[in-house]
């Protein structure tokens, strides 16, 4: 009896000392060892019986139960786990519906296959509160840099203790040339934790932008206290960065106050990433402004943004050019990066060509269809007419402000200019119904001759074929594939339609149509202003 009692206190202390080493609960244990004698018990007894195992919490014994459901009927589906109530009459006194029938089993000697299963049973219980138990302790720390031991190297990823689990940092998330061996100090930023059955649950980074700012944040006080803030972060892991820097009071130098006293809190972050180079920016609300001091150190001549497409171009010195490239682009591309824009760079040269070669296509666009001469279509363009609509329909006294123009002159110019716009027009029009265009298309109205060929072309031909198009169907943007931007032509950008004029238009068919009312659109307008005005609110209160 006394052996049998020191047993029984045994599996107690057995399952406190799983407990402790694991830091998990030791309830938990327990109840992975009542699992794993329950399971070795069905491979002895039958694996359709519902066998329970019970393992009193103080004094350690162990209790055995086969257990039966009472069931109505005459008969019983599972004879292994049911009873009719008839059967369970010669075990209980009147039994009812929904009643457990628990017999206590014999004590058994499990054997070596029994006690096997059970210790994986066990293992795989304690393996799983593990994981949940790590995951629940790294899930809100998402976004922190944390310090560790490297425990060891496969393939390239590193395995990092984290004191009360593991975390991976992926070859991938490592910055170049970077060696680490066992035993290793590593310093990592947790980018992603996600509950997983299998393998790793924290993922950890060293090549991600958000890495460097929690570095610069330890490292300067100022962005710390919220005094100085990092808007934006491009890096190219090992070789070069760009961060750009706000500061709220003006008495404080942002770039300063990062770059430190002789460069020492900037020198701090260059050597925890193994020398990368760091371009600290002071960031500006606009655009260009920014752009132009990103792309230090090349001086840059001129800027010009196109914010519907989110492009921008950089006319630098032709001397300059290699310099704003950077090697292998590396200086536009974290630019871009910092900025969110596409770069087009060019040189003053190039600049200069394609301004001469667009003066001298307007000019001759003018020449062909209005029938002047060449004096007069340069002075036009000169004076900033590209098209003719604007010639034909501005107003009078700004033709009278060119030099060497009067009354007679606008009107006859005008008066060219209309007739040509109406044989053009004509022609478009003509082209339109030959591609099968249909009339109620044609009276669409804001659609000129030119569209209406332009979505012929694209097997657009009745007013129900335009109401089924996206915006960027007909204004053209961008759309996101593996973090790379492409861009979608639309069948009307080319006439300068941007994506609210495309959707006024598309709203306007779908109107027309029958397929929205006005109320709806009311509705859907009030619905709009209303969530506008509750995100502009969590933003003040922020």
């Amino acid at each position: 009896m006394a052996i049998t009692s020191a047993n029984r206190l045994e599996l107690l202390q057995i399952a406190d000392s799983v407990a402790r080493e694991k830091m998990i609960d030791p309830d938990l244990v327990l109840q992975a060892m009542e699992e794993s004698y329950a399971k070795a018990a069905k491979s002895k007894y039958g694996a359709e019986l519902d066998i329970r195992a019970f393992i009193d919490r103080k004094s350690g014994e162990l209790e055995m139960t086969r257990v039966r459901v009472v069931v109505e009927g005459t008969e019983a589906e599972n004879m292994y786990t049911e009873m009719t109530v008839e059967e369970a009459k010669a075990h209980k006194e009147e039994p009812s519906v929904g009643d457990l029938i628990i017999d206590k089993l014999p004590p058994m000697d499990f054997g070596r296959i029994g006690a096997q299963s059970a210790k994986q049973v066990i293992l795989q219980k304690v393996r799983e509160a593990e994981r949940d138990r790590q995951y629940e302790e790294f899930k809100d720390r998402q976004g922190e840099i944390i310090n560790g031991l490297v425990k060891r190297v496969e393939y390239g990823n590193v395995i990092v203790d984290v004191g009360r689990g593991e975390a991976i940092c992926r070859r991938d998330q490592l910055v170049n040339r970077e060696m680490f061996r066992n035993g290793d100090r590593i310093r990592a930023f947790i980018k992603e934790v996600r509950s997983e059955m299998r393998g790793p649950q924290v993922f950890l980074s060293r090549t991600a932008p958000e890495f460097m700012a929690e570095l610069f944040k330890m490292e300067v006080p100022e962005i710390y206290d919220g005094i100085i803030e990092i808007k934006t972060v491009a890096r190219d892991p090992g070789s070069r960065a760009k961060i750009g820097v706000i500061s709220f009071d003006n008495s404080i130098d942002p770039v300063g106050a990062c770059v430190g006293m002789r460069g020492s809190r900037v020198q701090a972050v260059v050597n925890e990433l193994g020398g990368e180079k760091i371009d600290i920016i002071p960031w500006n609300e606009d655009a260009p402004t920014f752009l132009v001091n990103a792309l230090q150190p090349a001086e840059v001549t001129k800027v010009v943004l196109d914010e519907d497409a989110e492009r921008i171009e950089v006319v630098v010195p032709d001397e300059q050019l290699s310099l704003a490239i950077g090697r292998r682009g590396q200086n536009v591309r974290l630019a871009s990066q910092l900025t969110g824009l596409d770069i087009d760079i060019m040189t003053e040269t190039d600049e200069s060509e394609r301004r001469q070669k667009e003066f001298e296509e307007r000019s001759q666009l003018f020449m062909d269809t209005m029938n002047v001469d060449e004096v007069v279509a340069q002075l036009l363009v000169s004076e900033g007419f590209s098209n003719l609509e604007e010639v034909a329909y501005v107003e009078t006294d700004e033709l009278l402000m060119i030099e060497g123009f009067d009354q007679d002159t606008v009107d006859e110019l005008q008066a060219r200019a209309r007739e040509s716009l109406e044989e053009i027009n004509a022609k478009s029009i003509a082209e339109a119904r030959e591609l099968g265009v249909a009339q109620d298309l044609i009276d669409f109205e804001g659609l000129s001759p030119q569209m209406l060929v332009a979505l012929g072309k694209d097997d657009v031909k009745s007013l129900e074929d335009f109401a089924t198009c996206a915006d960027w169907e007909l204004a053209g943007g961008y759309t996101t594939v593996d973090g790379e931007r492409h861009k979608d032509d639309g069948v009307l950008e080319s006439f300068e339609v941007n994506i609210q004029e495309a959707q006024d238009m598309i709203m306007r068919a779908r109107l027309q149509i029958g397929w929205v009312t006005e109320e709806q659109l009311a509705e859907d307008a009030a619905a709009a202003e209303a969530a506008n005005a509750d995100t502009n609110s969590e933003g003040a209160e922020a």
